[in-house]
């Protein structure tokens, strides 16, 4: 686990005049510090407590858009793309770490620290390149159920995707009944689909030395752009932007101590929280892509980049009548599990940039249908190959939103006046800039190659 806290005890807290401005409320003002914690108990009763926000989070790097560049992945290229897999969940190990670190320490949200910090033209820029990745990420959400109904239920994908709007009537209930019912409701779709894969892995008897291998970076990761277009899809569906801005709010659902000692406690636990949950993302977009190679390219069927065709094929494949309803279940479980979080991250962004608050329901109406929209138009007129195709699109926008969320972020826990003694320690920062450079750099790569070569 990382350790985030600093060492240096006698250094002061955040100084109040580093930022610009007070905020008005709270980050989700209904349930900020609604969830206690217990202060006198056991190292795994404090872990409980603050299980929970880790598992929203987790949601966003297992949703459809991953199953879309996964499967192209391992499909066209083998085991060779689960290197990006594991060093995008690396990054975003980190990199939720020091989003729950800014939400425990500063008492804002990602949204609300640039609103406090740039300037109004600034944070409303941000503010939209963000709306548009939320968009993206619900625009694969609807895709993904609308597919999963049409799996396993017939319904014609156009219903499917007009289906999903109703979806707020779930958000509704499960906000009513408190954050908890929904931290238990997603854990146990979490469960389902890592439950799901584990069964289609051990039917495909994968080949375990070329999975180790496949961990190994390639070179041609680099040198073949169409791998690289790939590759920067599972980064934009492994790394995803709006979930800092997620993680950095609902930390901030738990009543620890608003004391350094109680800090630390909570930075301590939440990066632990968020670790695991992490872990098990990796397991299940690995498990997609691994899946994908050990089935589809070890039979030659290297086309297979559509999540329908995934379906047909699984069942004469592996050989197994179940594998493919197991298969569209976690699909439906994937896009559901991303429909709850992606809620929240809508109203995080909006109230934390422009300070407008607005009923959920109005608020996931309004993110509801900047995805359906050209769900359905793609649907009408492209069918089946073209929502493959936006689902892997999605990915790469919210791949090039990515570097707008991550160098606040970096900028914010490395500034020792905002920060305090929770600063981040230089082999911190520079871990931190690395992975912010990094990212900004490949996308910049990947839109020289789409346009100009």
């Amino acid at each position: 686990m990382l350790e985030l806290t600093g060492k240096k005890e006698h250094l002061s807290l955040p100084e109040q005049n580093a930022w610009r401005k007070e905020n008005s409320a709270p980050s989700l003002q209904d349930v900020h510090k609604s969830v206690p914690v217990p202060n006198k108990v056991g190292f795994f009763r404090k872990l409980l407590a603050f299980a929970g926000p880790g598992y929203l989070v987790a949601v966003g790097y297992m949703d459809p858009g991953n199953w879309a560049t996964s499967l192209a992945g391992g499909s066209m290229y083998n085991y060779t793309l689960l290197s990006v897999i594991l060093l995008s969940n690396i990054m975003a190990i980190v990199l939720q770490a020091l989003a729950a670190k800014l939400g425990i320490v500063t008492g804002r949200d990602l949204a609300q620290a640039c609103r406090d910090h740039f300037s109004k033209p600034v944070s409303f820029f941000l503010w939209i390149i963000c709306e548009l990745a939320i968009a993206a990420c619900d625009l694969a959400e609807v895709v993904g159920s609308a597919i999963a109904l049409n799996l396993l239920f017939g319904l014609p994908l156009i219903y499917g995707v007009c289906l999903t709007a109703f979806d707020i009537l779930l958000i509704l209930l499960l906000q009513n009944k408190g954050f908890r019912y929904m931290e238990a409701i997603v854990i146990a779709l979490i469960s389902t689909i890592a439950g799901c894969f584990a069964v289609e892995l051990f039917l495909s008897k994968p080949e375990m030395s070329s999975i180790i291998q496949g961990f190994i970076p390639s070179s041609s990761l680099i040198s073949n752009p169409s791998m690289l277009y790939i590759a920067l899809g599972i980064l934009g569906a492994t790394v995803m932007p709006h979930n800092l801005y997620l993680h950095s709010s609902i930390v901030q659902t738990r009543k620890y101590e608003d004391t350094p000692a109680g800090k630390r406690t909570a930075i301590k636990f939440s990066t632990l929280d968020s670790t695991v949950a992490l872990t098990l993302a990796l397991f299940v977009n690995a498990g997609i892509l691994i899946l994908a190679a050990s089935t589809f390219y070890k039979t030659g069927h290297t086309s297979v980049a559509s999540i329908q065709d995934a379906y047909l094929l699984l069942n004469p494949l592996i050989g197994s009548g179940i594998a493919s309803v197991l298969f569209a279940v976690a699909l439906l479980a994937s896009g559901q599990n991303s429909t709850l979080t992606g809620t929240l991250a809508g109203q995080i962004v909006m109230e934390g940039f422009l300070n407008i608050r607005l009923q959920p329901w109005l608020r996931r109406l309004i993110t509801r249908l900047i995805a359906i929209v050209p769900a359905v138009i793609v649907t009408l007129l492209y069918g089946e190959k073209g929502t493959g195709d936006l689902l892997i699109l999605s990915q790469v926008i919210l791949s090039l939103q990515l570097s707008f969320a991550v160098i606040p972020l970096v900028m914010f826990t490395g500034d020792k006046k905002k920060m305090g003694e929770f600063v981040n320690p230089l082999w911190l920062k520079s871990i931190s800039w690395f992975i912010a450079i990094l990212i900004a750099c490949l996308n910049v790569f990947l839109l020289w190659g789409t346009f100009f070569l």
